[in-house]
């Protein structure tokens, strides 16, 4: 007989863990997926994320469940596998160009409007609407000027634990593209 928690049975609590992660698109907090198991205890599903893992990681060949550095939990496409997900991954959530736009303001946070159209060009401005219609960046006003930065939103949604990690990615891959 399988063990019950709160009246589930284990496969059933791995189960609803599974899901929230495919569905959630972002990393996910043990917070989060203890609310997601429909069990209370934290212990208990820390133990069926590492099965899941353990699962996961040793019989499916493309994706696994990883751990990031600030204690998150994500489902994802394994590394290896990332060029097959851009020839095949039809519609992006932003433009190529946003998305520069935005790793601009993530490396140079907090960055005003003046400079983002000096090194981005005026075109920035449909940009910057389309980076807060998403969430991911907000403005505070100094007069007449606005300065942008990014979110909690593009924290969670891109999976970053640390800016300053990031800004030394940005800059390491900025010097090799050079």
């Amino acid at each position: 007989m399988k063990v019950k928690e709160n009246g589930l049975l284990q496969d059933e609590i791995r189960a609803r863990i599974e899901v929230a992660l495919y569905c959630s698109g972002k990393p996910m907090s043990v917070d989060e997926l203890v609310r997601a198991s429909g069990i209370m205890s934290r212990e208990k599903t820390i133990q069926v994320i590492k099965d899941l893992m353990n699962i996961i990681n040793s019989q499916l060949k493309a994706l696994e469940i990883a751990k990031l550095e600030d204690g998150t939990f994500v489902l994802q496409v394994k590394p290896i596998y990332l060029s097959i997900v851009r020839k095949f991954s039809h519609q992006p959530i932003l433009s190529q160009a946003s998305l520069k736009t935005l790793s601009y303001i993530a490396y140079e946070q907090p960055v005003t409007s003046t400079r983002l159209v000096r090194i981005r060009g005026s075109q920035v401005y449909s940009h910057l609407k389309e980076l807060h219609s998403h969430g991911f960046v907000k403005h505070d006003s100094l007069g007449r000027l606005k300065v942008y930065k990014t979110t909690e939103k593009f924290i969670s949604y891109f999976g970053i634990p640390n800016l300053d990690l990031l800004k030394r990615n940005l800059a390491t891959s900025g010097k090799r593209s050079s």
